[in-house]
């Protein structure tokens, strides 16, 4: 409730309804937002976001760097509880490399494709927070996307080897245990499937022919989740379509986008540095071209792209162009494209007077002190916390203090807290309070790491010695299927002196590892 009192202050500010006014119109609007500091510009696309009169717009949201994105799509995830933010990195592991991917990153952008190549209805489908080098990589036409989507559903009768070619058609490996997008796996009636567009893996259990259930189930404990009565297998949009069904993100997007800008200048200037660097990195390729034999037994080969091309990849001059043809809302300090018109009229900037939240340095009588000064000028004063219990703190170092301040607490986190002057707003941050370094949260595939116990697993073979923690040195000899807790269950099986059998359940494959004593 107490969030909703603050976001309901700017879904009503006059300045919000004015942006909204203008990116309802039929002409192309270039809008310059002056005055944002901390994280005050999620609370305004927000309230742009949330309006009724603008709800058939989708938006594009362009950050500095990775970072900034991250944090922006925390904050505005946070304050929203929106279902439909994406954030849209790019695809790739390590920059000034072109070749090799980053399979979460591959997950990440394959849902926001699919989400926007196939809306669920004629409304909006939501808005994307994304950089500079992720809108350099063009995308696949949201046609072809749609066309290559395998769709399985409860009660369906299937060919499971004509299935398992086309999964291999489009870029899936076979392995014993699916443990990164990418993979497929076949025990029995049972197929795992790691698809690019969801962050867990699916279970599909057949009776015959037919699909008698299915699961989304978690890699490392090997358990359900939850039932599904029908999903979507996406294949490796970075990896599997030709050049000639590739476009920019912008012309991917539905036409009702609008674009949000942090500093077209500096993003501009980091999309030619990504143009400079990829002619490098094509010169490189032609001294030193990368066979099949040179890539390594850590590279798997549907994470890595075996061709580069220039023609994959979008200039900044193209990119700017077309947005052009977008409304454009500018919230950095000067605007590019809004300064091309003239500042007169309904065109002039609109301004907002928030000012970053001061250093404490651990001083609360400094803050005690500031917070007062705030309350006298009747101030609303809201301090925003991920952990419950960091709001309890505060309140019992006030209560010590004895400073009787009206706080409104938020059970969430911004990543920077402000001061609104306009709406009489004060937005604190308590790891800013604290000093205390605030991570940003990005939706991972299963982590490499523990990929390793199921790899190490796939590579085992029957006769193999292992080592177990508490018991030592055995035999591998396979996987059983064995009932625990009336559910059957795979596990280990590892043999010792005088027949002894071990049985290890697959969530406790870190106990395991292959023997290498001489």
């Amino acid at each position: 409730m107490n969030l909703e009192m603050l976001l309901n202050g700017y879904l009503q500010d006059p300045r919000c309804f004015k942006i909204v006014d203008r990116i309802t119109a039929s002409k192309p609007q270039q809008i310059h937002i002056k005055g944002l500091h901390g994280s005050a510009a999620p609370f305004i696309v927000s309230a742009v976001f949330n309006h009724p009169s603008s709800s058939q717009l989708n938006h594009l949201i362009i950050l500095r760097d990775a970072e900034e994105a991250a944090y922006f799509h925390n904050t505005l995830e946070n304050i929203t509880s929106a279902l439909n933010l994406f954030y849209f990195p790019s695809s790739f592991k390590n920059k000034k490399n072109y070749r090799l991917l980053n399979a979460s990153h591959v997950m990440l952008r394959t849902e926001c494709l699919t989400r926007f190549s196939n809306p669920l209805s004629d409304n909006r489908v939501g808005a994307i927070v994304t950089y500079p080098e992720a809108l350099f990589e063009k995308v696949v036409l949201p046609k072809t996307l749609s066309a290559n989507i395998i769709s399985i559903k409860q009660g369906d009768t299937i060919d499971s080897n004509s299935m398992y070619e086309k999964f291999v058609g489009y870029g899936f490996t076979r392995t014993d245990f699916v443990y990164e997008p990418g993979q497929f796996a076949v025990r029995g009636g049972i197929l795992d499937i790691y698809s690019f567009g969801n962050e867990k893996p699916y279970r599909v259990e057949l009776f015959g022919n037919e699909v008698d259930s299915i699961r989304i189930f978690e890699p490392e404990t090997q358990l359900s989740e939850r039932k599904l009565l029908q999903v979507s297998i996406i294949p490796n949009v970075e990896t599997q379509f030709d050049t000639g069904e590739k476009v920019s993100i912008m012309e991917f997007l539905p036409e009702n986008t609008v674009v949000w800008s942090e500093d077209w200048e500096f993003i501009k200037e980091k999309i030619e540095q990504q143009e400079e660097d990829l002619q490098l990195y094509l010169e490189l390729l032609k001294q030193n071209p990368i066979s099949s034999s040179t890539t390594s037994d850590d590279e798997e080969s549907y994470l890595a792209k075996t061709e580069i091309s220039e023609t994959d990849f979008a200039g900044a001059s193209i990119i700017e162009a077309q947005i052009r043809h977008r409304h454009i809302i500018e919230f950095g300090k000067s605007a590019h494209f809004a300064s091309h018109q003239q500042t007169t009229g309904n065109n002039q900037p609109i301004n907002f007077t928030t000012k970053e939240q001061p250093a404490f340095n651990r001083q609360f009588d400094l803050l005690i002190k500031n917070l007062k000064e705030y309350e006298e000028k009747k101030y609303n004063i809201y301090m925003f916390a991920e952990n419950p219990k960091q709001l309890e703190r505060l309140h019992v170092i006030f209560t010590d203090l004895k400073a009787e301040i009206n706080v409104i607490p938020i059970a969430t986190s911004i990543h920077e807290g402000f001061i609104d002057d306009d709406l009489k707003n004060v937005c604190y941050t308590d790891h800013q309070i604290f000093q205390r370094y605030h991570k940003y949260k990005v939706k991972q595939a299963f982590s490499k790491n523990k990929a390793l116990t199921l790899k190490t697993l796939r590579e085992l073979q029957p006769g193999d010695y292992v080592t177990h923690i508490d018991h030592g040195v055995g035999v591998y000899s396979g996987l059983q299927k064995i009932e625990a807790n009336g559910r059957m269950q795979e596990a280990v099986r590892i043999q010792y002196k005088d027949g002894d059998l071990l049985y290890v359940n697959i969530s406790s494959l870190h106990k395991i590892g292959k023997y290498s004593g001489k």
